[in-house]
C-alpha cells in the first residue's frame, strides 16, 4: 500500500480539536493520517466517525475500527453527511475535518487513472463503483462543454485548442491516450507544470462533481456543529481555496441588504480560527505534494 503523508496534520488537528470527549467527523478519511492524529488527543469517551467514498480508503477505515472502538467508518460523499450523522444519532459535532482532492495512493495506482505520469484506464472516479468514468464522459461530451470545464475547473488557458485535440483523438480509453491528445494540441505550455496537469485536474473534478460536493459538505457539516464546534478544510489549488473562502466568509460576515435598518456590526454565525495557513518550507521539502495546500478553519458561534 502506498504511504500517504497527511498535510498540515498537527495544524489541522490542533485547530479542530475542542473537546477531548466529543464527537468528531473526518469526512475524507483517506489512509487515516489526520484521523489517527486526532485519536491520539481524544479520550476513551470520544467518538470519531470517518467517511470516504473510495473503497480502498473505506477498507482501511474498517481495519482501524477493529483496532479502536471509537472509530465508526461510513462510505459515502459529503452531500450525505446529514443522513450519515442522523443514522448515527449525532446531535452536535465538536469538530469536522475535510482534506480535499486526490490522495497519494490514488495518484500512485495506475489502475485508478488519476495520474498522467503512468498509463492506466481513464477512470478518475473517487468511487469506481458509481458514476461515469472519465473515458465515458470525454468520449461523449461536446466541444463547447469540454472547453468550459477545462477553463472553469482547470484554469486552462489553452482550453479551446486542447479540447479540439481531445475530440479529434476520440475514442480515448487510457491516461496515456489523453496525454497524447493534450500534447497534440501544440499549444503554449507553462514550463513549471506538466502539460496535462490542468486538464487532468479539471476532468477529475468534473467526473467526481467535486466543487458541488465541497459546498454541500461545508453547509451540511457546519449545520451539524455544536456551539463552539469547528470545521477545518484543507485545499490544494486556487479554485478550491476560493470556494472555501467564500463559504466561510458568508458564515463569518453574512451580507445584508444595504437598505436594511440595522445599526452596528452584523454578527455572523462563525468566527475564524485559522484564516489561511500554508505548509512551511520544511514540510514542502519533505512532501512536495503539500505545495499549494491551504488550511482554513472556522468555529460556530451562537
Amino acid at each position: 500500500m502506498t504511504h500517504h503523508i497527511p498535510v498540515l496534520q498537527d495544524d489541522m488537528v490542533n485547530a479542530v480539536m475542542t473537546d477531548p470527549d466529543g464527537t468528531y467527523l473526518d469526512a475524507t478519511f483517506g489512509r487515516g493520517g489526520h484521523a489517527r492524529a486526532l485519536l491520539r488527543q481524544l479520550s476513551p469517551k470520544a467518538t470519531l466517525l470517518v467517511l470516504d467514498r473510495d473503497p480502498d480508503a473505506y477498507r482501511v477505515a474498517i481495519d482501524l475500527s477493529r483496532e479502536d472502538s471509537r472509530v465508526h467508518p461510513r462510505r459515502g460523499v459529503f452531500s450525505e453527511i446529514n443522513s450519515i450523522l442522523s443514522s448515527n444519532r449525532c446531535v452536535g459535532l465538536s469538530g469536522l475535518m475535510m482534506d480535499i482532492g486526490v490522495s497519494s495512493p490514488q495518484l500512485d495506482d495506475p489502475a485508478r487513472g488519476f495520474s498522467f505520469m503512468r498509463s492506466g484506464p481513464l477512470d478518475m472516479r473517487m468511487d469506481p463503483d458509481s458514476g461515469e468514468s472519465a473515458a465515458s464522459w470525454l468520449n461523449r461530451v461536446d466541444l463547447a462543454d469540454l472547453i468550459k470545464v477545462l477553463r472553469e475547473l482547470g484554469d486552462e488557458k489553452n482550453a479551446r485548442s486542447i479540447a479540439k485535440s481531445i475530440v479529434n483523438e476520440r475514442p480515448l480509453s487510457t491516461t496515456a491516450e489523453l496525454v497524447s491528445a493534450i500534447n497534440s494540441a501544440g499549444s503554449r505550455r507553462d514550463p513549471r507544470k506538466h502539460s496535462a496537469t490542468r486538464v487532468f485536474q479539471a476532468v477529475r473534478m468534473h467526473v467526481n462533481d467535486e466543487l458541488v460536493e465541497l459546498k454541500r459538505g461545508i453547509e451540511a457539516g457546519f449545520h451539524r456543529l455544536a456551539d463552539g464546534g469547528r470545521i477545518g478544510v484543507l485545499t490544494f489549488h486556487s479554485i478550491e481555496h476560493s470556494v472555501v473562502r467564500q463559504k466561510f466568509r458568508s458564515l463569518v460576515r453574512p451580507e445584508l441588504p444595504r437598505r436594511l435598518p440595522v445599526r452596528g456590526t452584523s454578527l455572523g454565525r462563525a468566527t475564524y480560527v485559522v484564516k489561511a495557513k500554508r505548509p512551511d518550507a520544511a514540510e514542502t521539502d519533505k512532501n512536495p505534494r503539500s505545495r499549494g495546500a491551504l488550511l482554513q478553519v472556522v468555529e460556530r458561534i451562537e
